[in-house]
């Protein structure tokens, strides 16, 4: 079966590359700089009672592409991508990256990688990755196979001025992962409904068949779907946590999943080294961390990171439910992390939507995470007021240590960690209205509480960003 998909999508990418769509995308790569930062804004149109199942502000969206941004040590700045727009009244998404200066304290213009003309769903947002040689790498999302996802790497290195388009490809939800063998790139492919996949390359240019990870139905015959959140220890090691869509249904998303490789993907174990058979095909597969089905739990995936004992664990929300309003309350934030032995899962706070989404800090004992939740100005919607917990027993207990943002007309949302993150480019995210069109600005910050706007108009090729907090 493997085989056959493998060549039907070689033969989708074929008919692409023959009818011209490579070279469009190379000639609308790099090399266009927008006039300032203006973040996308974006509504699902699966409306309930109490509005929208998601929508507002979407330009770091979603929470399964990952990273945004990375910060490089040899030129001392943070790289970072998001989905932009023309303007508010001139919706169409365009495929972002900017950089700041750390020295300089400067932020460019950002640079238009690839411009989706005719798309205003940030579903096709890019991810980032930085090679050894500091070349930059944009992985474009496609949305199943109805748009293609594209590689795109840096004409220089630590230079966002100029891309070059690699490939044409199916995948969706990019997550690209460079380990000491090389990349490792986990996305997703509408094979099932929604079905992990990954692929390796020693440098960018040449990689592997695409192989599938996970497709976990309940019954024989049934659809499979799952959703991932991964993250690499910067060596040898890749973790994704997964969730699993019964019969394909992404409103009902429910139970954890975790896998890892240490041998750039020739074997998946279990977190205790226990080796796996992939695909896995089966709802109580050794992968399982928590049965939430049986609960009556959905969960929603944010982030994960690794503790100084390389021990992953994963941010998320469980809910009762996928509509937005008090039917599905509580909207939990939970962690669940391995502590050696076991597996421990406990509650952070709890805010108003499935799709608020934050980041978690691993410093040691000291854990952090930043994201909205704080009641915003608009209820139920993606999004509210942003503020940092913090846990010094590992995850145990939670505190409330500072409110970033307050009194805000519009809701902040998508908050995201950047890889190797340096301060002040500790975080950052977008705001809007989380139920009608509206402007949306980005936004990054740090933990003592500074935030800076990134400029929505520029004129100059590196412009300061407006301090705000």
């Amino acid at each position: 079966m493997n085989n056959s998909i493998h060549i039907i999508t070689n033969l989708f990418c074929l008919f692409l590359l023959v009818s011209g769509f490579s070279s469009k995308a190379q000639e609308k790569a790099g090399n266009i700089k927008s006039d300032g930062y203006k973040g996308i804004w974006f509504e699902l149109n699966q409306k309930y009672e109490y509005g929208d199942k998601y929508s507002g502000a979407l330009s770091t969206y979603t929470a399964k592409h990952t990273p945004l941004a990375i910060y490089a040590e040899k030129v001392n700045k943070t790289f970072f991508v998001y989905g932009g727009t023309i303007d508010v009244d001139q919706r169409h998404l365009q495929c972002m990256i900017g950089e700041f200066n750390h020295v300089t304290g400067l932020v460019s213009k950002p640079t238009l990688v690839y411009d989706k003309n005719g798309v205003d769903d940030p579903h096709d947002n890019p991810s980032l990755s930085i090679d050894p040689d500091g070349y930059i790498w944009v992985f474009v999302s496609g949305r199943g196979n109805k748009r293609p996802g594209l590689k795109f790497k840096s004409t220089r290195p630590y230079d966002i001025n100029t891309f070059e388009l690699i490939s044409t490809e199916e995948f969706t939800y990019p997550q690209p992962w460079h380990t000491k063998d090389g990349f490792l790139h986990l996305f997703t492919k509408y094979t099932g409904v929604r079905q992990l996949y990954y692929e390796t390359s020693k440098d960018g240019m040449e990689w592997s068949e695409d192989k599938l990870l996970a497709a976990i139905p309940v019954n024989q015959g049934e659809k499979s779907g799952h959703y991932q959140t991964s993250l690499s220890d910067g060596k040898n090691k890749v973790g994704t946590f997964f969730n699993r869509h019964p019969n394909g249904n992404v409103d009902k998303r429910t139970d954890l999943y975790y896998v890892q490789t240490t041998d750039f993907a020739k074997i998946w174990t279990t977190v205790t080294g226990e080796i796996l058979n992939t695909p896995l095909i089966y709802r109580d597969s050794k992968a399982r961390v928590i049965d939430y089905q049986t609960k009556g739990n959905n969960i929603y995936l944010k982030d994960m990171g690794f503790d100084r004992n390389g021990n992953p664990l994963c941010l998320y929300i469980r809910s009762k439910g996928h509509e937005p309003g008090p039917k599905s309350t509580p909207y939990e934030w939970c962690v669940t992390n391995w502590d050696g032995k076991n597996w421990q899962t406990n509650l952070i706070t709890t805010s108003d939507h499935n799709y608020d989404m934050g980041s978690i800090f691993i410093e040691g004992k000291n854990w952090k995470v930043v994201g909205p939740t704080e009641p915003g100005s608009q209820d139920y919607g993606v999004g509210g007021e942003l503020a940092i917990w913090q846990s010094n027993n590992r995850g145990k207990k939670w505190k409330k240590t500072r409110i970033l943002t307050s009194n805000s007309k519009l809701s902040h949302s998508y908050v995201r960690r950047p890889i190797n993150y340096k301060a002040p480019f500790c975080f950052f995210w977008s705001d809007g209205d989380s139920h009608k069109l509206s402007k949306s600005e980005l936004y990054f910050g740090d933990f003592e509480g500074n935030i800076w706007k990134l400029p929505y108009e520029m004129e100059n090729d590196f412009e300061e960003p407006l301090k705000i907090n």
